[in-house]
């Protein structure tokens, strides 16, 4: 097997055994479902750029070297084929679409293999070894080696071509072979997926190949917060018209986040029938059924026979794409009953409505809160629900998809409350944590005071509540990871999240410890003497070992919490219950006692500790 970042920088000999470059490149057909490499990209005498056909040069590729099959006068230029694109130059460090997993990740190596003197794409690395390797290959083999220790291996995360799909280099000339899924190919809940992890100009870019009824449906699947900027983003014209194709409920959720002028140019731009539908929408409040509806609802009157029934929604009722009930409703649109599509089929052509239909409907009221529908659709198992006025006028349905839609939302707020994780309405910034944790400031404050004062104990206990809190936090954090535990097969392997909580660790841990550090300089009562041999005053010494014991503390905490988080999720994945208290005691005992810890070591080492109380 051969990687690019192994392989560029490896010199090229000719038959002579002269070495006349260094490889820069190689080139592969795209054609193919593993391609070939088809030209080497090197650079010779006084970096003169040099490309030759693979097949016809080079006759041996090794661990050292590139050897060619002619002598260096006898060598003949190539040019890169229309189908052909280079691996450094449009791929290596590049972003690309992972199509089978939905996601868009950077190359970090691409690998190779060797058949025949012939060098194929695999595909690309996108994992840690990819990276690694880049830097040194040595380093991938010191981290090989460290996780055998621990009984665990460094994956290789590879993407195979025929899985891969371009973004930040145009290759829209390139020929891909058929088997290559490309990203417009894909069911419009995957390109979304993928959207969103875009950059905005990345995400304009993938528009540009999708038609407009794919953009519809791709909007639809995005999520709220990024629906109203990618429309922004369109010009106005195409934007009204991908507009005119969503569902009216759809539409106008975007429109009503659109600044109020852009939005008003938009409906302009739009049919009348279609604009009509949306302000209509527009006029109801948010989270109520109203507010979720859709008003493309099939009507039928009791009068009619089954067989009129069917060519009625043949015809003018084959634009409704939720036909999942058709109601019954008077001459003034007031609902009068449902019939299923079950019965319509069962029943004779010659049947009349008034014989097969239901009376006794479930309906919701145009103000009902969002939430309390859906969970009503949910109970009774419907696939829509009809929403009329105080005068049981049918104005539209909430679809199944978007009760779905309302209960997720609802679902991940309560998560936020329970994990305490969501901001109160209103306060951002400072004045958010403030409000959080507005105790843990007078704490503080008290702590500076009683510093001043001179009592040592009280500095300790209230020094001692700021890791508690910490340790709280963390356990909500904890939790949260339980509750929204992944997929078996999706989790992070244990080493990666262990690494990654280590590295937040010791960012907060430098964070809180350099804090601590300066308070400890500001209250210390004495500037102290200089340390014969060190030359460092033990105001100074004070502070340091002050800030080293808090960072190290809340290091621990992130490691602790870590462990505690994945036995949780052991223990939630076999059927059992996990106690948040239990959690957060754990925490905050390893808190504590990490704290005294490295407090008692600090007092030990640095006796001039005394001086802050």
């Amino acid at each position: 097997m051969f990687y690019l970042t192994r392989m560029l920088g490896r010199p090229v000999v000719d038959a002579a055994g002269e070495t006349i470059g260094r490889i820069s490149d190689v080139a592969i057909a795209t054609r193919e479902v593993f391609p070939r490499v088809t030209s080497l990209a090197f650079l010779g005498p006084e970096k003169t750029p040099f490309m030759l056909s693979w097949r016809k040069f080079v006759s041996a590729i090794d661990d050292e070297r590139v050897t060619l099959n002619v002598t260096r006068d006898a060598l003949r230029f190539s040019y890169l084929q229309p189908d052909e694109i280079l691996l450094a130059r449009d791929l290596l460090n590049q972003q690309i679409v992972d199509t089978q997993g939905m996601k868009v990740v950077r190359v970090n190596d691409l690998k190779l293999s060797e058949s025949r003197n012939q060098l194929r794409l695999l595909g690309a690395e996108v994992g840690i070894r990819g990276i690694l390797r880049g830097i040194h290959p040595a380093l991938e083999r010191m981290a090989e080696r460290i996780l055998r220790l621990f009984g665990a291996e460094l994956p290789e995360d590879l993407i195979a071509w025929n899985y891969m799909d371009l973004l930040d280099r145009d290759l829209s000339h390139v020929q891909l072979s058929v088997t290559h899924k490309r990203l417009h190919e894909l069911h419009p809940a995957d390109i979304a997926d993928v959207l969103e992890q875009l950059s905005p100009a990345q995400r304009a870019k993938i528009f540009e190949h999708l038609d407009n009824s794919q953009a519809a449906d791709t909007i639809s699947e995005l999520e709220d917060a990024f629906q109203a900027d990618v429309i922004g983003d369109l010009g106005s014209q195409r934007a009204s018209d991908i507009l005119e194709i969503m569902d009216p409920d759809d539409a106008a959720d975007i429109i009503g986040d659109l600044p109020y002028d852009k939005a008003e140019a938009l409906l302009h731009l739009m049919g009348v029938e279609e604009s009509g539908a949306v302000r209509s929408l527009l006029g109801y409040r948010e989270k109520t059924a109203g507010g979720i509806m859709t008003p493309e609802v099939t009507t039928v009157a009791a009068g009619m026979t089954v067989q009129q029934v069917i060519d009625h929604l043949r015809g003018e009722a084959a634009e409704n794409e939720s036909i999942y009930y058709l109601y019954v409703t008077d001459e003034d649109d007031h609902l009068d009953g449902v019939i299923s599509l079950r019965d319509l089929v069962v029943s004779d052509p010659e049947t009349l409505v008034a014989d097969i239909v239901k009376k006794d409907v479930i309906t919701a009221y145009v103000e009902d809160d969002q939430e309390d529908v859906a969970e009503t659709m949910s109970k009774y198992d419907l696939l829509a629900m009809p929403v009329v006025d105080e005068n049981n006028k049918l104005l539209g349905i909430v679809t199944v998809d978007d009760a779905l839609d309302v209960l997720e939302e609802e679902s991940a707020e309560d998560l936020e409350l329970a994990t305490g994780q969501r901001a109160k309405a209103g306060i951002t910034g400072i004045w958010r944590w403030v409000s959080r944790n507005g105790w843990l400031v007078v704490w503080s404050i008290l702590a500076v005071a009683a510093a001043a004062t001179s009592s040592a104990t009280l500095v300790l206990l209230l020094a001692a509540t700021v890791i508690l809190r910490i340790a709280e936090d963390m356990a909500s954090h904890a939790l949260s990871r339980v509750i929204e535990a992944e997929d078996e097969e999706e989790k992070l392997p244990a080493w990666r999240r262990f690494a990654g909580d280590a590295l937040a660790g010791v960012g907060l841990g430098l964070i809180v410890g350099l804090v601590t550090a300066a308070i400890a300089w500001l209250v210390s009562s004495e500037p102290g003497v200089g340390i014969p041999g060190v030359g460092l005053a033990p105001r100074f010494e004070v502070a340091v070992a002050v800030g080293l014991v808090y960072a190290l503390s809340v290091l621990l905490l992130s490691l602790a919490s870590t462990v505690i988080a994945r036995v949780a999720e052991r223990i939630a994945g076999r059927g059992h219950r996990v106690s948040g208290m239990v959690v957060t005691v754990s925490l905050m005992v390893v808190g504590a006692v990490s704290f005294a810890g490295f407090a008692y070591i600090a007092y030990k080492i640095v006796p001039t500790l005394s001086v802050v109380g």
